[in-house]
């Protein structure tokens, strides 16, 4: 995808500008009515819209969030008012900032959000139930009284005796400022003016000719010192701490807001936040709001989002919003008084109302986090933020002791297996019900065990794994898998490395619709190799360099020659789970291997079974056929007839011999080959049987094979890969029988004897392959890169593993 160019000098300005304006226009009335709500002088809330607007803008590391009077912090400051006094109430707001730059120089921004967001959630619903509630008599024309339930009873007394016209302002601001957005058709178009502005402004229309409290604004003097406030020193320091945390965390999660916020414009974007920065400017903004009379100042997740909605682009925006904010106090007091109280009081209703999401309880309801929410509100209703902010910390830790505590595990008879099920967390608690679950599993039977939970220690981990060791050695067969089926962990003797993610044919390099009709067939196959290098040398490069450092230096030790078809379905390091180094892998057309001294031999197949035999001394060898094999085909056709000048029919004359096998008669069918569960589909399957058979006797004719053979020192293997199954089949030589590898690995005896456990290359090929199942690829999530080299595998592009153990090969025909 092409980046949009990075917009001009001149362009930004313009959208900062902008953007500045909407945003000031947003942030007097409501600065006013959160002023208005405390019980503040009236312009402490444009001097913290100011100081926040400039200091905070300049200092802070969210360059797009836009700082002020702090809505949430408005019950708080209310109380702080109602104890100590103003000036008492400006030194508390300067002992906060001083915190909040202890808490930014110690870096600790990001611990901020290891706060339960249903805590938080609680927190700003019960500020906003509480700003609702009092700021309903303003809006009746009394005055709201010290506590919630005071408040809320002394309601039917104020309804029956509220001011004739206030009523009607209010209810006029709150009906512009909840149906704005919804405006549609021709009058959309107005939506860009900002909603306060507009209710604010016809709310002061209507009052115009009517006898209402209005703004009163002071004269401009030069500020008093703040106070140092009279108390005990524990409620101070409670008071302190309470006003920091608050700040803190709504300053902190509306930057992540903005910064998501911004993510889904187009670009070009702002840097992203600097949340340890942001604290520290926060901190800055706090003392000199304090010492110059201002209310306490946090980020706005409100004037934040219409900030970058209105399209700006630096921290200019935030910076020339303080100013306008500076120039309107200093010479638009006049405009400013023309407010009616009930206007402001009405405003900061809907914001208060707004901050109890519905969208929000659905989420915390989802997570199964109801009750710390409603707690946690209730408690900041009735007692106050910071004891809300305790209560939901309790309840929120009681719950997670609960769910760790609470496991239930059932035992369920199915068709084929015995299925254990585990819901919640596995830990030492629950380890007696897990054995005793484990206990109603017959010996020898199939089973699985799902997990439905999300934790387990280290103790349920050894009796999980204790008894899976315990079954398989019965004879059982044990998987694990989580609650939607998917295998969580493979079985102990299998490797632990899983390089392969689920593949979708490059769906990620095609190009788009639009430039496909252009694109031609070869510059999508070059696109495709480019793209796939590209995501090699950025995803996998990095975690395996070091091992194909080693084997660089080292040099190759492979322990198995694995000889297969060139066809571009049969991905050998998918199959066999293997990495750099693992396999000598040589490619051909049909997997053919040409005896010695036959009339159309080939040097390059013979070369790489000598290389691999005497040099790299590998201690197997395997010979793997597939279906749909295209020589197959060829050779039960009658297109190519012996001696055949073509390259392919000299070729393919190396499988004839598999042709005349197929003709013999055989108790195990014809060819003398056979599928174990299930009838041979065709005539070009059994044909493939048969040709895998054929090529190892055509091994056993090179001297330096049969040498090894006759030592003992070498195994050789047949195997059949269904492609459209994803399952791979094991030779049995001894009755020609290709039998299924299956998730756990059953292991292919070296001397034929079914039901033994081959140890060496067999074995490990048969692990090899068990990590695959062909009934439950692995997921992305399932690859670690951390685990192993070969695990890094899983970043390439389209999420293959490239085929790197074939580079170390000397014989690759085509």
């Amino acid at each position: 995808m092409r980046l949009p160019p990075p917009p001009s000098p001149l362009g930004a300005l313009r959208s900062d500008l902008s953007a500045s304006i909407t945003v000031f226009l947003i942030a007097v009335p409501l600065s006013l009515g959160l002023a208005l709500a405390t019980g503040a002088p009236l312009q402490a809330g444009l001097v913290a819209a100011a100081v926040g607007g400039i200091v905070a803008g300049t200092l802070g590391g969210a360059p797009l969030q836009v700082s002020g009077a702090a809505t949430g912090l408005v019950v708080v400051t209310a109380g702080l008012v109602d104890r100590y006094g103003w000036r008492a109430t400006c030194a508390i707001t300067v002992l906060a900032g001083l915190a909040q730059l202890l808490l930014g120089g110690l870096r600790v921004a990001r611990a901020a959000l290891a706060i339960s967001p249903a805590i938080v959630h609680g927190i700003l619903a019960g500020i906003g139930t509480v700003i609702a509630v009092g700021q309903l008599h303003v809006v009746l024309g009394g005055a709201p009284q010290s506590t919630t339930l005071a408040n809320i009873a002394a309601l039917p007394g104020q309804l029956l005796h509220s001011h004739p016209a206030t009523p009607f302002i209010g209810a006029i601001t709150a009906a512009v400022l909840l149906g704005w957005p919804r405006l549609r058709g021709r009058a959309a178009r107005l939506r860009g003016v900002p909603a306060p502005l507009v209710a604010v402004a016809l709310a002061t229309a209507a009052s115009a000719w009517q006898s209402v409290p209005r703004v009163t604004l002071p004269d401009w003097q030069m500020p008093v010192l703040p106070q140092v406030p009279d108390g005990p020193v524990l409620g101070v320091t409670a008071a302190v701490l309470t006003v920091t945390l608050v700040a803190s965390m709504e300053s902190l999660l509306s930057a992540v807001a903005v910064d998501t916020l911004q993510a889904g414009r187009p670009g070009p974007h702002a840097p992203p936040a600097r949340l340890d920065r942001e604290l520290l400017g926060q901190g800055a903004s706090n003392i000199l709001s304090g010492l110059l009379g201002g209310l306490p100042i946090a980020g706005g997740a409100m004037r934040g989002s219409a900030n970058v909605e209105a399209g700006a682009r630096t921290r200019r925006a935030t910076i020339l919003h303080g100013t306008w904010v500076l120039v309107c106090a200093g010479f638009a007091a006049a405009a400013l008084e023309a407010i009616p109280l009930a206007a402001l009081a009405a405003l900061v209703m809907v914001v208060g109302m707004r901050m109890v999401s519905f969208a929000h309880i659905r989420h915390v309801q989802r997570h199964r986090e109801f009750p710390v929410y409603a707690v946690t509100l209730a408690a900041v209703v009735l007692f106050g933020v910071l004891q809300g902010v305790v209560a939901g910390v309790l309840v929120a830790v009681a719950l997670a002791l609960s769910r760790l505590t609470r496991t239930r595990v059932t035992v369920t008879e199915e068709p084929g297996c015995h299925r254990v099920r585990v819901t919640g967390q596995l830990t030492f608690l629950a380890v007696p019900r897990l054995a005793r679950g484990f206990a109603q599993v017959p010996a020898g039977a199939n089973a699985v065990v799902e997990l439905g939970g999300s934790f387990m220690d280290h103790a349920a981990y050894e009796a999980l794994n204790s008894w899976c060791d315990r079954h398989r050695s019965r004879g059982g067969r044990a998987a694990l898998s989580d609650g939607a089926g998917r295998r969580v962990s493979e079985p102990v003797s299998a490797h632990a490395c899983r390089p392969w993610t689920p593949w979708r044919n490059h769906h990620c390099t095609r190009p788009a619709r639009a430039e496909a009709a252009t694109a031609t067939a070869t510059a999508t196959s070059s696109g495709q190799l480019l793209g796939g290098v590209s995501a090699f040398q950025r995803n996998t490069a990095p975690l395996v360099r070091a091992e194909l450092a080693r084997l660089a230096l080292e040099g190759q030790s492979p322990g198995h020659l694995f000889l297969t078809c060139a066809d571009s379905r049969l991905v050998t390091s998918m199959i066999t789970s293997s990495g750099p180094g693992d396999l000598f892998t040589v490619r051909n057309v049909g997997n053919m291997v040409p005896p010695p001294g036959a009339e159309s031999s080939c040097d390059s197949v013979a070369a790489a079974v000598e290389y691999a035999v005497e040099v790299l001394r590998v201690s197997g060898i395997t010979v793997c056929g597939h279906s749909g094999c295209g020589a197959m085909q060829a050779l039960l056709a009658s297109d190519h007839e012996p001696g055949a000048r073509t390259p392919l029919a000299r070729w393919l004359d190396h499988g004839r011999p598999s042709l005349v096998r197929l003709g013999r008669p055989s108790p195990a069918g014809p060819g003398g080959v056979a599928l174990a569960g299930r009838p041979v589909a065709d005539e070009a399957e059994r044909l493939a049987l048969a040709n895998v058979v054929t090529q190892l006797d055509h091994l056993t004719a090179h001297p330096c094979v049969a040498v090894r053979v006759a030592e003992g020192t070498l195994q050789l293997h047949g195997m059949y890969f269904h492609v459209a199954e994803a399952q791979a089949y094991m030779l049995d030589p001894a009755t020609g029988v290709f039998t299924a590898v299956g998730p756990d690995p059953v292991m292919v005896p070296a001397d034929g004897s079914p039901g033994a456990h081959a140890s060496g290359p067999a074995g490990a090929l048969a692990d090899r392959l068990a990590t695959v199942p062909a009934d439950d690829p692995p997921d992305d999530s399932a690859a670690d890169p951390e685990a192993s080299p070969e695990a890094g595998l899983a970043g390439t592009a389209g999420g293959t593993a490239p085929e790197a153990p074939e580079t170390e090969g000397v014989a690759t025909k085509v």
